[in-house]
């Protein structure tokens, strides 16, 4: 979804994930819950312990919004 396009309805059943609408709400609990910020935090955990990761070069990203008429 996030890096095809792939509209939840037209995920394959074979994935086992059940129906798109199924997928969609986990998805959507398990973004409220935490799950994937704690997931990410245990991946760069793991990796900084095995020194498999160079902190000596960083990239940020940003996003820019428009903003409203007359805001500063």
């Amino acid at each position: 979804m996030l890096d095809t396009g792939c509209r939840w309805r037209d995920l394959p059943e074979e994935l086992g994930c059940g129906s798109g609408h199924t997928a969609w709400r986990r998805l959507r609990e398990w973004q409220a819950a935490g799950v994937w910020d704690r997931l990410h935090q245990l991946v760069l955990d793991e990796l900084s312990d095995a020194e498999l990761l160079d902190w000596s070069r960083g990239c940020i990203d940003g996003v820019s919004v428009r903003s409203k008429r007359g805001a500063s």
